[in-house]
This record gives C-alpha cells, sequence and structure tokens, in this order.
C-alpha cells in the first residue's frame, strides 16, 4: 500500500494511502468532512490533486480501496475487469488520462470502447483533477442507447422520467397526473411512481393502471413501480404487467445488504422481467438510483468518500444492462450534499463517471428543503446536463413532489430544455405524439390545435372512467 507525499511551496503534504488520497482530492461535500475524510484547506485539497494526477492508472487494480476478500463489489469490479479494453490507456497515469479524454484523439467510438476496461475507482479519480467544464465536455462526447419500447440516449435526444407520486397512491391522483405529464410530452424515459405503499397488491394496483392506460392509447413507453425488487419479483410471478424492474443500489456489498439486495438476487430479479419478453424495441430491463452518501449514511463506506463509492454503484448497475439509471443527486439532504454548489459539482461528476463508464446516465435535478439551494440553482442544473448529454431528466407536477416531500423539475421545465437546445423525445415517443396531433411537424406540443384538443379530450375520459 503505497504513501504519497509531495511540497508545494515550503509545506510538505503527506497522504498516507490511495484511499486518503482520493478523499483530500475530492471536490468540497459536507459528507466527507461527516466523515472526517476530507480535506481540512483548499492548499491539501490541491496537494492532494497534485498527487493524484502522477498516480497510474494501473493501481487502481492492485491497490484496493475496498477490500477484495469481504466485498462482493470489489469482486465484481476485479473480476470482471476487461484487460483488452483497458490495453490503450494501461500506460498512463490519472493526469495523463484526463489530457487524453479531451483531447480530439478521445472520439466517442474509443470511449465506448474503453468503458468495459475502466473502473470506477480510474473514472472518480480522473474526474476529481477536473473542472465542471471538463466533466462536461467529456460527458457530452459518450452515447449510450437502450431500448424497451422506445429507444433512449440518441444524440439530439432528451427524454424524461413522468413521476406521478401521490401521497396515498390514489388511482384518480396518479392518473391525473399522468395525463398531465402526457399532455407536457413527458414520460418516454418512463412512467415511474414511488409508491406510498410499499406492498405487492399496492404495486399490482398502480402497474395495472399504467399498463391500462398504455395499450388503451398504444403508448411505446414503459412503466415501473419503485418498489423494493423482492416485491416486484413477487408481483412478476402473481402475473403483473411488470416491464422494468427497479432497485436503490449503493457502492458496497454492506450497504447493499442495508438496502435488502446481493448481486446474485439482482441478476434473479433481471431473469425474471426478461422472461416475460414485454420490450418491443429492446429489452433491457432493470432501472436504478443511486445517489452520493447513501453508503455513508449506511455506516458502510469503508473510509472511501462520497463520489468513489458512488462511481462504484456504477459497477454493480453494468453487468444488469440497465434501460436507465440515475443519480438522485440532491435527494439526501444537507449533511451529505450541502448547498447548490456542491449539488451541482456531485450532479456533474455522477453524470460524467456514469456514462464514461458505460451507462445510460439520467439525474433527478434536485433538493430537499433544507439544503442551501433553490430553483434558480436547478434551472442551472438542468441546462448544464442537457449540454452534457444526459439521457434523460425527472419530472413531477410543478416540481413538487408532494409525497416525498421534495423538489425536482417540473414538466415544463422539459419543454423548456428540449426547445431550447433543440432536443427531442425518444423517436417511438415523438412519433405517437405527433399522430395524437399533441406535437405539431416543427417539434412544437400543439394543445391549441384540433387535433391536440382531441387527445386531450381522449385521454380525459379515459382517466375519468
Amino acid at each position: 500500500m503505497a504513501s504519497y507525499s509531495i511540497i508545494l511551496g515550503n509545506e510538505r503534504h503527506q497522504f498516507s494511502d490511495l484511499k486518503s488520497l482520493m478523499a483530500m482530492a475530492s471536490a468540497p461535500k459536507s459528507g466527507d468532512h461527516l466523515a472526517g475524510i476530507a480535506a481540512e484547506s483548499n492548499a491539501k485539497r490541491v496537494a492532494a490533486r497534485y498527487c493524484l494526477a502522477d498516480v497510474p492508472l494501473k493501481a487502481f487494480l492492485e491497490d484496493l480501496l475496498v477490500p477484495y476478500e469481504s466485498d462482493e463489489v470489489t469482486r465484481l469490479i476485479i473480476d470482471g475487469h476487461d484487460w483488452v479494453a483497458f490495453e490503450p490507456v494501461s500506460h498512463m497515469t490519472v493526469g495523463a488520462f484526463r489530457d487524453w479524454l479531451l483531447s480530439y484523439d478521445a472520439t466517442p467510438q474509443k470511449l465506448k470502447a474503453l468503458g468495459p476496461g475502466l473502473t470506477p475507482e480510474m473514472v472518480a479519480a480522473v474526474s476529481k483533477i477536473m473542472r465542471n467544464q471538463d466533466l462536461i465536455i467529456v460527458a457530452d462526447k459518450v452515447e449510450v442507447v437502450t431500448a424497451f419500447r422506445n429507444t433512449i440516449g440518441l444524440k439530439g435526444h432528451l427524454s424524461s422520467r413522468l413521476q406521478p407520486n401521490h401521497p396515498t397512491d390514489d388511482p384518480e391522483g396518479v392518473a391525473g397526473s399522468t395525463l398531465d405529464g402526457l399532455l407536457y410530452g413527458t414520460g418516454d424515459a418512463v412512467i415511474g411512481i414511488n409508491p406510498a405503499s410499499d406492498n405487492v397488491d399496492s404495486c399490482i394496483k398502480l402497474l395495472t393502471l399504467f399498463d391500462r392506460l398504455r395499450q388503451k392509447f398504444d403508448i411505446p413507453i414503459q412503466s415501473c413501480v419503485l418498489t423494493h425488487v423482492t416485491n416486484t419479483m413477487q408481483a412478476i410471478e402473481r402475473g403483473a404487467p411488470v416491464d422494468l424492474v427497479f432497485q436503490s443500489i449503493a457502492g458496497s456489498e454492506k450497504a447493499n445488504k442495508g438496502f435488502g439486495i446481493t448481486i446474485p438476487l439482482l441478476q434473479e430479479a433481471r431473469e425474471a422481467a426478461l422472461s416475460l419478453n414485454r420490450g418491443t424495441v429492446g429489452q433491457h430491463v432493470m432501472y436504478f438510483e443511486t445517489g452520493q452518501g447513501s453508503a455513508l449514511s449506511a455506516n458502510a463506506h469503508h473510509g472511501v468518500d462520497l463520489q468513489t463509492m458512488e462511481a462504484r454503484a456504477y459497477a454493480v448497475a453494468r453487468p444488469l444492462k440497465p434501460l436507465l439509471i440515475n443519480t438522485v443527486v440532491g435527494f439526501i439532504g444537507p449533511e451529505y450534499i450541502f448547498d447548490a454548489k456542491q449539488v451541482i459539482r456531485a450532479a456533474l461528476e455522477d453524470h460524467f463517471c456514469g456514462k464514461l463508464l458505460g451507462l445510460p446516465m439520467g439525474v433527478d435535478v434536485c433538493y430537499t428543503n433544507h439544503t442551501e439551494a433553490d430553483q434558480d440553482d436547478m434551472d442551472d442544473l438542468m441546462m448544464l446536463l442537457t449540454v452534457s448529454g444526459v439521457n434523460f431528466l425527472i419530472s413531477v407536477p410543478g416540481a413538487d413532489d408532494i409525497m416525498l416531500g421534495y423538489q425536482s423539475l417540473s414538466y415544463h421545465d422539459m419543454i423548456t430544455l428540449r426547445h431550447q437546445f433543440k432536443r427531442q423525445p425518444a423517436p417511438e415517443f415523438e412519433a405517437w405524439l405527433k399522430k395524437m396531433g399533441m406535437m405539431d411537424d416543427t417539434g412544437r406540443l400543439a394543445p391549441q390545435l384540433t387535433s391536440g384538443g382531441k387527445a386531450r379530450a381522449l385521454l380525459s375520459y379515459e382517466v375519468a372512467r
């Protein structure tokens, strides 16, 4: 286990091991300070970044931050590493890797081929010595395309999750929010609801509601109830119309046990969903959520910094080939991500790391009400992520989730982003919107058109029934 030191000015800075070096090179996060692993000064942070830039990428395959013997996530990372894919950058240091990522030579094709050869620790390390601008530029180069009933992640497109949460799971309330979102052209990533009653019966009831709507109007979308994976597996056994299997995941075995999951359990759930064969244009059937601070909150971070543990969660997702994965970046609260500056930085880090590892990244642009942030900050972040090439964003009625009690983006924010940055919905969903008269030939939502009014009446009639 190597130690590191550097002299800057008249001061020598020492770091006991790679884990400490990574933590102290991280952008400031309240969670790292809470854990007692953050740099105590900006000078220390800069010194750590100088040292980290000189660390060979190969070191992360030998000096493991979480022990191989006691952690199945580490074993998954090391045992699944693709040495052939890694070879083009295997001679590089972290600093040289950063320079290459920002060069013309790092084409989208090369970055896609490189993904299986990178470990979460490598991409976390390089992100720590990159500016926000760097994270945006590189992430936008990477295209990760997935499909189920529509195709998500194509260049020039921006998808959205329609989140019709309701404090009592009332079918009329859920259906009303869903109707509202569809009329705003959202929901092509997924209609995904966090159930207030987390049980199998409630899950089946909501899944049936969404599937009835989908079939009635032949909408090329997928739905998901964000219940525990074991509930979804029981729903599958009972014949429920399950499209996607959801689960929150983290970057260590201990943290995942806190969620009540193991990697074999997730693999079993994926096989169960695949057996239904419900996709039409693809069979990506998993949906994962993550967030910086989840491992720390479970006292399962092994002394590793928030952002590196977050990147390790992506290693759990990668072999399961998800349709969607998103970080709920500001949801965990100011104890871990303190203010808007930290939320924005964490979101750009997560998106960059996930995309570089080959994952279809989305972000819940969000914050809790006791965080030092407001909706103007979320406006900034949603635009930065759109420029970064994010696959999808989450939207809720009025940007205010009345069930979970936090602030996100609204349905009309998705319209703003699509028009401002010339992004379209998933192509199959866009074709449906035009067929229903809900979008005109220029890509504008058209509720003022006669045909759009008819679509509104039809959907309203279905909700009323």
